[in-house]
């Protein structure tokens, strides 16, 4: 059985908006005037020349880059194949990597050598970042 007596009203919830300011607000005359149209300019999009770097086409693997030290901008780099000797050039090229660049110095272990030959593991400075699997290429 329901109990008889008084029923209670409904309490009305406050929203959970942001809480006016207090005073009253000034719009500026600039928010008050209409906002006037402008006609769309139409703009052709030219077709920009996309020049791709081409090597030459007698390109010779000579490696592959292993780690890439980007506080002194040395890539290490094992040879596959041949030799890398100082003043060759060579060509870089990966995902984001390609670019020439002529051997100015060659390291193995800490110590500058002339030449790295197959099967060694050496550190070439590099003029920009390099990652690990770009190729390296003679010219």
């Amino acid at each position: 059985m329901a109990k008889k007596g008084k029923v209670k009203p409904k309490v009305k919830v406050k929203s959970k908006s942001k809480p006016k300011a207090k005073g009253k607000v000034k719009a500026s005359k600039a928010l008050k005037r209409p906002v006037k149209k402008t006609a769309k300019k139409s703009v052709k999009k030219t077709a920009k020349k996309v020049t791709k770097k081409t090597p030459e086409l007698n390109l010779e693997k000579l490696g592959e880059v292993t780690h890439y030290f980007p506080h002194v901008k040395a890539a290490a780099v094992m040879i596959l194949k041949d030799s890398i000797r100082l003043g060759d050039n060579i060509y870089i090229k990966g995902h984001t990597s390609d670019f020439k660049e002529k051997v100015n110095s060659i390291q193995l272990d800490h110590a500058k050598i002339a030449e790295g030959k197959k099967g060694q593991e050496i550190g070439l400075f590099v003029k920009s970042r390099v990652r690990i699997g770009d190729s390296v290429y003679r010219i």
